[in-house]
């Protein structure tokens, strides 16, 4: 698959999850869907990779690198949206994590020597102030004091954490590591951490055997995990971390066609603005490079 097709099949099926995730919520902690679903994840893709015949042995100085990017990008992240989400609006959580693709560029810069330049800070910059203006009305019930401030901290700890996973991944991958093995056992080790964090946190390992629960889950297992993270990260490796991250700032585009037609997701003057500019970050972002800032 091109670069573009990549792209697109990360930003189209992580766009169509937010609506899936909806449906995981009730019965089931929020952290115990999470292990479900990457622990399901990771049975898929172990069974492929056994009947593809790939090669599963690896140092293990190299599962050591695959289980931190599977805590960092396969479980704290998670369970840092979901705490997050729990102090302050989902919209606003959702802008916070945008700024992943400022931490991706700063994080290439400082790892990999990859140059920042004026057209991509320009692109992520209007890129996230068009998801702002997406969720504008929902931002405006934001209220100041403590438990807002610690859902703000959980929320940029989860976009460093998302962050610092991408970096991990791009690391591995330029040491010759597989997307598909390097994502099977990460995704193993993530939902292990999280299964460990919700026995902690004294959550219940409860099932919901409705078909609307058990369909969600096996859309986000296969395609939420397994497809979108195997596109994302093969993107990641090719064209780099700075670039792949602008995802985050595509997908609430898809979120809200969807919400508009499943929803009845009424659009206003804001929302025509905030696509727009999402739009136009995203042709800077990933356009031509340009010469580096110094």
């Amino acid at each position: 698959m091109g670069n573009l097709g990549l792209y697109l099949a990360s930003v189209l099926i992580w766009g169509s999850t937010w609506i899936a995730i909806t449906y995981q919520l009730g019965t089931v902690p929020p952290a115990v869907s999470v292990a479900y679903r990457f622990a399901l994840a990771a049975a898929i893709l172990l069974l492929w990779c056994v009947l593809r015949s790939l090669p599963l042995a690896f140092r293990w100085r190299d599962h050591v690198a695959i289980a931190v990017q599977g805590a960092l990008l396969f479980g704290a992240n998670y369970v840092l949206v979901y705490l997050s989400e729990r102090h302050i609006p989902s919209g606003l959580t959702a802008v916070i994590f945008c700024t992943l693709v400022f931490w991706n560029m700063l994080g290439a810069r400082v790892f990999f020597g990859t140059p920042l330049t004026a057209r991509r800070i320009t692109g992520a910059t209007l890129g996230i102030t068009g998801v702002g203006l997406l969720f504008a009305p929902e931002l405006t019930i934001f209220s100041r004091g403590e438990d807002s401030v610690l859902g703000l901290v959980y929320g940029l700890a989860s976009a460093l954490s998302a962050s610092l996973g991408n970096l991990v991944a791009s690391r591995n991958q330029r040491g010759g590591l597989p997307v598909v093995q390097q994502n099977a056992f990460g995704m193993l080790y993530g939902a292990t951490l999280v299964a460990l964090w919700s026995l902690l946190t004294g959550q219940t390992f409860l099932f919901d055997w409705s078909p609307a629960y058990v369909g969600s889950l096996a859309y986000l297992s296969l395609f939420g995990s397994v497809f979108a993270f195997g596109a994302y990260l093969t993107l990641l490796g090719r064209i780099g971390p700075e670039r792949a991250g602008y995802t985050t700032v595509a997908i609430p585009l898809v979120a809200i066609l969807i919400s508009t037609l499943f929803e009845n997701f009424q659009w206003h003057v804001l929302t025509f603005v905030g696509v727009a500019l999402c739009v136009v970050g995203n042709v800077l972002v990933l356009g031509k490079p340009r010469p580096s800032v110094n």
